[in-house]
């Protein structure tokens, strides 16, 4: 190309009235008058460049003969640019991602205050929207992840009873036993332990009503005979449920890491306990306040309930949903203790003279709580015109803080739903019928695409963070 100064370039090129224009292969003529009505923008700029070396600080390339500006940029969003200098409004369509629109008309040095009002609101609501996106995909991720390190986990231990004394026995009893659903005969145990446990909780409670009780020799309450033989009998059942897991477990070690075989163990543990402290007490009557330690034991019998998540999923998800969801919790607890403290000040404040129940601080915490939550116990309530308006503000606000983070929680639990179903899912793929046929079904291609999908996340992040494209392309330049 022969050298010619920028500046003839330029006022040849506003003499001509034209200018030709090459985006990625789209080819345009535009006209001077046209391009600076916007002087500010990029095209606008290159009009009054006085240098060779200044017209490619703003394009790719340059024709001295053809007198045309090339530029490597995405040909498809060029008409957008366009039509912006024809008309002086961008316009956005629904197709478009807004992320690659926005960073195109930023090269273009275009604001987006230029959108017009139909666009706007949708522009601007597409752009926040990728937040809750960027949680639903990472959470597909992590369920993906998860659930595939837990069926290797699971196919391992199912692994370990190879080569053992009657290891594919064993195998099929530990499926059963551990995994509903598994067969018809991990069903059939399943639906007697939730009936067991049921009828446990059942006489525990009718145990409590008058009619039931049966006065001992010293005139004190007592139990039927008839709820001590369920109570016996459920006991008897969960030792056995406990036992058989235990002696048919693949990692002896690893048992009680295991939540739910805790929860079989605090389920009987206070029945032994109290039968333990029945009987020193009759063989010591100097201890008799240990039979109060055994009624409080007694009462440990409602945690059985929990049982009842080894046979329901949903139980087993919101476990894990408070399990990692603390710092929401947290935060509903920051939130409802700031507005107890704030209110409970003020109801003390405007009551204190006119309400013996709000005549001290800790009551109107009492009062506040009661508010706040909702619950409206209406034990306590005040009496002014000011101390009504500040309970309605109270449950206002109680109601808003309360929501706020429900999102949150409902979205993981979702999550932790999904990752539970998938791997219930997969374990019930297997077949161990005659040792170790196949591996759990896992759809490893999803599982290394959710890996590549986080890695260009990742260097997405870092090239958001890193100096503007056009700054790169400068430097290549």
């Amino acid at each position: 190309m022969t050298g010619q100064s920028l500046w003839d370039v330029s006022e040849a090129n506003v003499e001509d009235g034209e200018i030709r224009i090459n985006v990625g292969g789209f080819k345009r003529r535009l006209r001077s008058h046209t391009l600076l009505r916007f002087p500010e923008t990029r095209l606008g700029r290159l009009l009054l460049c006085h240098s060779r070396e200044a017209i490619l600080e703003l394009c790719d390339d340059y024709d001295d003969v053809q007198r045309e500006f090339y530029f490597d940029r995405n040909p498809e969003l060029f008409p957008y640019v366009l039509h912006f200098y024809h008309t002086g409004k961008l316009h956005v369509m629904a197709e478009l991602c807004v992320f690659s629109f926005s960073q195109e008309i930023e090269y273009w040095g275009i604001n987006e205050f230029f959108i017009d009002s139909c666009c706007s609101y949708s522009y601007h609501g597409r752009k926040v929207e990728p937040e809750q996106e960027k949680w639903d995909e990472q959470s597909d991720q992590e369920s993906t992840t998860s659930s595939f390190d837990e069926i290797l986990a699971f196919y391992n231990d199912a692994s370990k009873f190879d080569g053992q004394p009657l290891g594919n026995f064993r195998r099929q009893l530990w499926l059963a036993l551990d995994n509903p659903g598994y067969s018809v005969l991990s069903r059939v145990f399943s639906i007697l332990s939730i009936l067991v446990v049921l009828g446990s909780i059942i006489t525990m409670c009718l145990n409590s009503l008058p009619d039931f009780q049966i006065p001992d020799s010293q005139g004190n309450p007592g139990e039927d005979p008839r709820f001590e033989i369920v109570e016996h009998f459920g006991i008897a059942w969960f030792t056995f449920e406990l036992v058989a897991r235990f002696a048919v477990a693949p990692d002896f070690l690893k048992f009680f890491k295991n939540a739910l075989n805790l929860i079989d163990l605090m389920s009987i543990v206070p029945f032994y306990i109290t039968l333990v402290v029945n009987l020193v007490v009759e063989s010591t009557p100097t201890l008799a306040n240990l039979g109060r330690v055994a009624q409080v034991l007694r009462l440990m019998r409602i945690f059985r309930i929990l049982k009842l998540a080894r046979h329901s999923t949903g139980l087993r998800s919101l476990g894990a949903t408070l399990k990692y969801s603390y710092k929401e919790v947290g935060l509903l607890l920051l939130y409802l203790s700031v507005g107890i403290s704030i209110f409970s000040v003020v109801a003390y404040t405007i009551e204190k003279e006119e309400n013996e129940g709000l005549a001290t601080i800790p009551a109107c915490w009492w009062w506040a709580t009661v508010s706040m939550t909702t619950v409206g116990y209406g034990d306590v309530v005040p009496g002014t015109t000011a101390g009504k308006l500040t309970a309605s503000a109270c449950i206002l606000a109680g109601i808003l803080v309360v929501v706020l983070p429900i999102t949150l929680i409902f979205n993981k639990f979702s999550h932790f739903y999904r990752r539970q179903k998938q791997l219930e899912s997969a374990m019930r793929s297997c077949d161990f019928g005659d040792g170790m046929k196949e591996v759990p079904s896992v759809n490893l291609r999803d599982y290394y695409a959710h890996k590549v999908k986080s890695l260009m996340a990742s260097l997405t992040n870092m090239s958001r963070s890193s100096p503007s494209e056009l700054s790169l392309d400068d430097s290549l330049h």
